[in-house]
């Protein structure tokens, strides 16, 4: 990794170069880890991340979604590609999980997630480890979850072995937010549209006030440029379940959710990526998620009718064998 910028001062590294998206192009586990370093210090901000009630609901009713309320609190409990701390962090205010330890290819990721448990008032343990070769002993943890973390990761089903390896006979895997194929291709093209019209609009003198420096604009290209490399699979739900059962785990479940959420909630996050960030307050916040929150209601009626495979959110949850 040598040649490697230092850190940035709020935690995280400075944009992608032109020629560290060159470099880590044809390495993608050398992309996970420069991504996510320099998206550390700013990817709360980017995917509106909060450790209160409104992501402490979100956590605990994906999870209790796809795995139920049994056995809560889990004792012991690992949070692979744990990111800031997201998933993890939040199930234990819930009340979900008890001790914690992260992992995550990247070392600024766990930092951010030790520094975010710090501030909640709480320790845990954190380690650099890649998925594919968790650096447990067997029969370690009573649970194992995971948020928007196997599509990066390049071998799924060797990841789901190692899962498998250190839960105890009778453990869990919770894995959620996974893009399904459908979910993900209308998602992308909708915040395609979404940043080229707002780039456009903004540049209208009228407009001026609303556009983002074109420096920031050129970092959000190039670190678009690496989502090529680092988001690397899509999901069917029976496919998953079938590479799940396939890598030893028993009681297999996938559900999916967000159909008509994803629509808004996609265009919604990349308009804010694509304009000053000081035109938007507290009431647009609350706007987004209220509107989302009605929008959500509504895709659990529409899941009674419409295939499940249309919808955004992919989340499984399995046992090991006793």
């Amino acid at each position: 990794m040598g040649g490697r910028e230092e850190p940035a001062e709020d935690g995280g590294r400075p944009p992608a170069s032109a020629e560290d998206v060159e470099r880590a192009w044809n390495d993608t586990k050398l992309a996970q880890v420069l991504y996510h370093d320099w998206e550390a210090g700013s990817y709360d901000d980017k995917w509106s991340i909060s450790f209160d009630e409104r992501c402490i609901s979100y956590a605990r009713d994906r999870f209790s979604a796809v795995a139920g309320t049994d056995g809560w609190p889990y004792r012991r409990a690992l949070e692979v590609g744990a990111g800031t701390g997201f998933f993890s962090l939040n199930l234990r205010q819930a009340g979900v999980l008890s001790d914690v330890t992260v992992t995550d290819i990247s070392p600024g990721m766990v930092e951010a997630a030790r520094r975010n448990a710090s501030q909640l008032g709480f320790e845990i343990a954190g380690e650099v480890a890649d998925a594919e070769g968790l650096p447990f002993d067997d029969a370690s943890f009573d649970v194992v979850v995971g948020h928007a973390v196997i599509h990066h990761i390049p071998d799924v089903e060797l990841a789901f072995r190692e899962m498998l390896r250190v839960l105890r006979p009778g453990g869990r895997v919770v894995v959620c937010g996974e893009p399904t194929r459908y979910g993900d291709k209308v998602a992308r093209a909708l915040s395609r549209a979404t940043w080229w019209a707002t780039t456009r609009v903004t540049r209208l003198s009228a407009l001026s006030g609303w556009a983002r420096p074109q420096e920031e604009l050129d970092a959000s290209s190039r670190a678009a440029a690496l989502e090529a490399v680092v988001d690397l699979h899509t999901f069917d739900p029976g496919e998953l379940t079938a590479l799940v059962g396939r890598a030893g785990f028993d009681d297999v479940y996938a559900v999916t959710e967000e159909l008509t959420a994803a629509w808004f909630g996609w265009p919604v996050r990349t308009f804010e990526h694509a304009v000053n960030p000081e035109r938007l307050g507290w009431g647009w916040a609350m706007f987004a998620y209220n509107s989302w929150l009605r929008l959500s209601a509504a895709d659990r009626l529409l899941a009674r009718v419409v295939p499940r495979e249309l919808f955004y959110n992919l989340s499984v949850s399995a046992v090991r064998p006793e």
